[in-house]
């Protein structure tokens, strides 16, 4: 319904979000004829320029907090009247706060028991197996020999939550256990509404690691170099999960590629890091979502234009208080001047676009070099 009526030209609706940083939902909900309402841990320059903000305090450390969050949604919603909330990552190892949330407002995505059941390791690992999706071996007990072996916290998001060992972690609802695989990391975005998906595209992804962090997510790049006859395979493992459970909206799924063979690893049942990356020519991928979410999904995808990279750029010292900017247009998620920031924490994110998806993560990479080496010269 409020898809069509903003389709029709009518006056926009007010959407609330709520994510670690909202910006990237935020800037689509703009171009998709929405007014974004933003709940998030930074409130960054632009989050700002673009949406309505309530800041949720402690995030970094204490994660989505129920009484914090429902806080921030309410004082978004004082003056508005929003069609619903869209809930980025964050949520997935605290399903029980999206429930929360639903009672107060419409979910824009997927429901809590949705979540859930993707995020259990067994119950997935066990789905895949039912859709004849090949999955690393995975169990909830530290295995008697853990050569190949990582930990993973259920739930987890960004690779920070990925160790490579073990040892330190006995069997518990926080943590499970999976056999390392090899391969590339690529990843699929899908829509999906009514056991119907539509992939809009794969990218490939790259850690930037740290030694306590061997997985930490970097960036992505799209499209990911995949022979016709392997995303047309991948594309068919998408299409018989959502048959077998209700995803809606924006999802994305992650895989490990290895020549012709390939390993699901996770669905994240919201949108996620790449959205910068896959925003379409013409409208936006909020659209999209909010529309999938209602019934609505196309049978094809949008039109992408050229190859697009993006990057996460981590501080490498501790910052007490971060100097007036003059951020140029690649750079996203820009951090207001005073914000302090301990060693691993986002700084910004950059981008960039070039013909070719090789083009584009080496002019990302250069850009990535350029801030840091700003950050240094003025640190030091």
């Amino acid at each position: 319904m409020y898809h069509e009526l903003r389709k029709r030209g009518t006056s926009r609706p007010a959407v609330l979000i709520a994510a670690p940083s909202g910006r990237a939902l935020a800037a689509s909900a703009r171009r998709g004829g929405y007014v974004p309402l933003v709940a998030d841990f930074f409130g960054d320059e632009d989050t700002l320029a673009l949406a309505q903000h309530a800041r949720i305090e402690n995030g970094l450390e204490e994660g989505m907090d129920e009484r914090r969050l429902i806080a921030a949604l309410d004082a978004l919603s004082a003056a508005h009247q929003p069609i619903g909330v869209v809930c980025g990552s964050g949520f997935e190892d605290r399903p029980h706060l999206l429930a929360r949330v639903a009672e107060r407002w419409r979910l824009l995505g997927n429901d809590p028991h949705v979540v859930a059941t993707v995020k259990h390791p067994v119950t997935f690992a066990a789905l895949c197996r039912d859709c004849g999706i090949p999955h690393p071996d995975t169990a909830t007990s530290p295995p008697a020999d853990p050569a190949g072996w990582l930990a993973k916290r259920t739930g987890g998001t960004g690779g920070s939550h990925i160790a490579m060992t073990v040892a330190p972690y006995d069997a518990s609802d926080d943590y499970y256990f999976q056999r390392e695989t090899r391969g590339a990391p690529i990843s699929a975005l899908f829509l999906a509404h009514g056991g119907r998906a539509v992939v809009i595209g794969f990218s490939a992804q790259w850690p930037l690691p740290t030694r306590s962090r061997p997985f930490r997510y970097g960036g992505a790049v799209r499209p990911a170099d995949l022979a016709p006859n392997l995303a047309e395979t991948l594309t068919g493992a998408v299409a018989r999960l959502v048959r077998a459970i209700p995803l809606v909206g924006l999802n994305s799924a992650d895989f490990l590629v290895d020549g012709d063979e390939f390993r699901l690893l996770e669905i994240n049942p919201r949108p996620g890091a790449t959205l910068d990356i896959f925003e379409p020519v013409e409208g936006s991928l909020f659209a999209l979502h909010i529309a999938a979410c209602e019934g609505e999904l196309d049978a094809a995808p949008p039109r992408m234009g050229g190859a697009q990279a993006a990057v996460t750029v981590y501080a490498e010292c501790d910052i007490a208080s971060l100097p007036a900017v003059r951020w140029p247009d690649w750079a996203a998620d820009r951090s207001k001047p005073g914000t302090a920031f301990k060693v691993g924490e986002p700084l910004c994110t950059v981008s960039a676009t070039a013909a070719t998806a090789a083009a584009a993560k080496a002019l990302v990479n250069e850009r990535l070099a350029l801030v840091l080496a700003w950050t240094h010269a003025r640190m030091s």
